[in-house]
């Protein structure tokens, strides 16, 4: 594996205030940086101290993994609760390094990019040339500071034989609600790759009282986020959370949006607080620009004003393929004034979608892989969570349960395919259900497809219960649901293939730092049979 020469970032722009004079000065330093003692490898230490000018205050991040490559994140800020995070104006130039040990002793690649202020001072760096399924270690640099050092995995080689993977997924961290003491829990398991599906903030107003009542915060946390500014700084009080930054520095993120990026139950074009179609998409675009400044995703992934297409498919040698679904940009209005509400024909109607077409037919196609599993990584549930029973059956109108078609589309297709071992992964829903995947909940003789686990909060919903009581409700209402916990916590998977094995991850509290993490249950499905057995 041959060191790779310092290379300057390509993607830089001239917008933010940078004259050309300033970039072609910056240009010319850059080349020279590399030579700089304050940012030669072997002068440069970890962090001891967090002086004023400490920039590594959000941590770092990596994320996409592909089996020669993986996105390396950081976004500077000296003061995280301060406008723009402390920083001024202008450029720096932040090394970068990626190594096969955690001392450093064996760098792999190192370079040089620019982090400007029209990007809110982040870094995306696509290293390439890495070998498959191998754990590296990266870090930044920025003049005599060092970030913290972060552990990563590549995936393994297209087809390559896996025998283990080990992962986790998690959702809706709404930050005063409660600490984020799952993360702590989430660092310390050694994961080959984390999927986080959506939630990462949450856009309303922030009153001083509750878990974090007394915690630092921006100013214009105190308002809805509503402009580029406002999303920014929101990013930076959650990402300045030690667990959190730990989560992210122990293994590669695959990450998805929901609705609380932008703002609750937005679908498509359309804004639930009813705002002006075109200022909701000035704000859309805002909080796009926000997510991908502060999300260790591909350039390719940046968004172009209000459309980013997220939806990607990752694979990990021959075991699965996740495909990491958008149900928000592409979908029709919810139903029914999106209330909860029976099924009826607008929820059945075939012209509505919780996709899209193009998307669709993209799930579909993933549905040929020839990888022993296939999982669906998205925002929210799939199956029915009823709620009462014959005429008093009522199940919400933004999961899928308010678009029976698009269910009943893929469902259909991964059966018509003959795929097997489907499965999928989601959140949104502030508590742990674990269902069957049937094409019709009425009908209890409709087969069974799949399997579906969806997360608990990692804090939305404050402390929660084992059961609460729409939780008693969903167990009377929804026969297919075989386990619902509506603790805050996340799941963590060991994937064979012979079997998909999960461990329900709780806390009894997040109101308080510190709780204890326990797992609530194990649930385990068996290769080619969509069975759930628990225990």
């Amino acid at each position: 594996m041959g060191h790779r020469d310092v290379n300057i970032g390509r993607d830089i722009s001239l917008r933010g205030g940078a004259t050309r004079r300033q970039f072609l000065t910056w240009s010319a330093l850059v080349g020279a940086l590399a030579f700089a003692p304050e940012l030669n490898p072997a002068k440069a230490s970890a962090q001891s101290g967090t002086p004023s000018s400490y920039p590594f205050r959000l941590g770092v991040a990596s994320g996409d993994p592909l089996p020669d490559s993986v996105v390396l994140w950081t976004r500077l800020a000296t003061d995280p609760f301060a406008p723009a995070g402390g920083m001024t104006p202008g450029v720096v130039p932040v090394q970068w390094q990626i190594a096969a040990d955690e001392r450093f002793t064996r760098v792999t690649a190192q370079g040089v990019e620019l982090a400007t202020e029209f990007d809110g001072w982040s870094v995306h760096v696509d290293v390439r040339g890495l070998e498959p399924a191998r754990e590296y270690f990266y870090r930044f640099l920025v003049g005599p500071h060092a970030s913290p050092v972060g552990r990563t995995k590549t995936a393994p080689s297209a087809g390559q034989p896996l025998s283990r993977l080990d992962f986790g997924w998690a959702s809706c961290q709404k930050w005063e609600d409660g600490y984020f003491g799952a993360y702590a829990d989430l660092a310390a398991s050694n994961l080959d790759v984390v999927f986080f599906l959506g939630d990462y903030i949450y856009e309303y107003a922030i009153k001083d009282e509750g878990a974090r009542a007394g915690r630092p915060r921006p100013e214009s946390a105190s308002r809805e986020t509503m402009q580029l500014s406002d999303y920014r700084d929101r990013y930076a009080m959650y990402k300045a959370d030690e667990n959190l930054a730990a989560a992210h520095a122990s293994a590669p993120f695959v990450s998805a949006f929901d609705d609380h990026e932008v703002d609750n139950n937005w679908a498509s074009q359309i804004s639930q607080d009813d705002d002006d179609p075109v200022l909701f998409l000035n704000r859309r675009a805002d909080a796009f620009k926000a997510w991908w400044e502060n999300t260790p995703v591909r350039a390719n992934l940046k968004p172009q004003g209000p459309d980013m297409k997220v939806y990607r498919r990752l694979s990990f040698g021959d075991l699965v393929d996740f495909s990491v679904l958008d149900t928000r940009q592409y979908r029709s209005d919810q139903a029914n004034g999106d209330k909860e509400h029976a099924q009826n024909a607008e929820t059945a109607d075939p012209s509505r979608t919780i996709t899209g077409a193009e998307q669709e037919k993209w799930i579909l196609d993933g549905f040929a892989s020839p990888s022993k599993w296939n999982f669906l990584a998205h925002q929210t549930v799939i199956s029915d969570l009823a709620q009462g029973l014959d005429g008093d059956r009522k199940v919400g109108m933004d999961p899928w349960s308010g678009y029976e078609a698009s269910r009943h589309r893929i469902l259909d297709g991964a059966r018509e395919r003959g795929t097997t071992n489907v499965a999928s992964i989601v959140g949104d829903i502030h508590r742990t259900i674990v269902s069957e995947l049937r094409r019709d909940y009425q009908d209890q003789a409709s087969p069974v497809v799949g399997v579906e686990i969806a997360t608990t909060s990692i804090a939305s919903g404050k402390d929660g219960a084992d059961v609460d009581t729409t939780g008693a409700a969903i167990a009377n209402g929804s026969p297919h649901v075989k386990y619902g916990n509506a603790r805050r916590g996340y799941l963590r998977s060991i994937l064979t293939p012979d079997e998909w094995r999960s461990e329900v991850r709780v806390l009894d509290a997040v109101s308080r730092p510190g709780a204890a993490v326990r797992t609530a249950t194990t649930v385990t499905v068996p290769d080619g049979r969509p069975e759930i057995q628990l225990g």
